[in-house]
């Protein structure tokens, strides 16, 4: 039987190595993340130092924050890190470190943003009970099952990659451990100690999005009944929300569907990025410079500073 420490590190051979594209990768990954960054620590902040945000919504919306902070932090550096010095590796530990954060935090997310809708749907559909079916106990066991699920994911996603025997080639196509990628680097036959775990993921994922859009047709179907005036207002926060949804759980799908290639198209690589690094991108703009409330905190935030001095 093949001893798995035949491979102590991995190569990560993600984007063109050229001169330009080295430089053009760190660029433009380092400026997402600058932004990502800046963006969730600024939800984090505010929605804790403001007390009118201790609600339900913001509640969520913080654990969601600091779940896509962590998200991208597991991928980017390393990979900017990767291109200004030349050197690609990674070690085995680290891999696996990057396997089970990834699987745990996108997870979660998925199990947060799911709950987020239900939030949604009771905020709306059902105003007068909003209070008493989303209540603080509520809301943090539901938050406390989203990490709880994340984590089993990891531990089932993370043992069943790992299990396998990787003796061949260490040259991995993506920019970080990703399993799909690892699965076409393995010489174990016994695949389906991963495959059946990606099958079950698929399926959890696969409910939680026909959840989410089972709320957002109840959501749409009450927002239609509102004068119009209103609707505008509500769209603009529901839609965008509704669009990272989809594009998380799509390249998602699309990703861990695929069978696994020894030489995998520039097309997975966009779509990797599509679910690892554009949603903690564009939920700051989703929830913070477009929602009112958030940016009057953020404004009395800064005139109380300003005083202070």
């Amino acid at each position: 039987m093949t001893n798995l420490t035949l491979v102590t590190e991995f190569t990560l051979i993600g984007f063109p190595t050229n001169q330009n594209m080295y430089l053009l990768h760190s660029v433009l990954f380092s400026i997402t993340y600058l932004w990502a960054l800046m963006g969730n620590v600024l939800i984090i902040m505010i929605t804790t130092l403001d007390q009118h945000l201790h609600t339900p919504m913001y509640f969520f919306l913080k654990n969601l924050s600091f779940l896509d902070l962590c998200l991208i932090s597991v991928t980017i550096p390393k990979s900017i890190f990767n291109s200004l010095t030349h050197n690609n590796f990674i070690s085995f530990l680290g891999c696996v470190t990057q396997v089970f954060l990834v699987v745990f935090l996108g997870s979660a997310a998925l199990f947060l943003l799911t709950v987020m809708s239900f939030d949604l749907y009771a905020a709306i559909c059902h105003p007068l009970h909003d209070e008493v079916i989303m209540n603080m106990g509520t809301c943090v066991q539901m938050a406390a099952v989203s990490w709880l699920g994340g984590g089993l994911s990891a531990v089932m996603h993370t043992a069943g990659t790992f299990s396998l025997s990787f003796c061949g080639s260490n040259i991995v196509h993506q920019f970080f451990c990703d399993i799909p990628q690892l699965l076409a680097t393995t010489c174990s036959e016994y695949l389906l100690r991963e495959i059946v775990p990606i099958l079950i993921s698929v399926v959890v994922a696969f409910c939680c999005f026909i959840f989410i859009v089972i709320s957002y047709v109840y959501i749409f179907s009450m927002i239609s009944k509102i004068p119009s005036t209103g609707q505008s207002k509500v769209y603009s926060t529901c839609l965008p929300h509704l669009v990272v949804i989809v594009l998380f759980t799509s390249t998602g799908f699309t990703a861990y569907q695929k069978s696994t290639s020894a030489s995998p198209s520039l097309s997975d690589l966009v779509i990797s990025v599509f679910y690892t690094v554009i949603p903690p991108t564009l939920n700051p703009i989703i929830y913070s410079l477009r929602n009112k409330a958030m940016r009057m905190a953020l404004g009395m935030l800064i005139e109380i500073k300003l005083i202070k001095k």
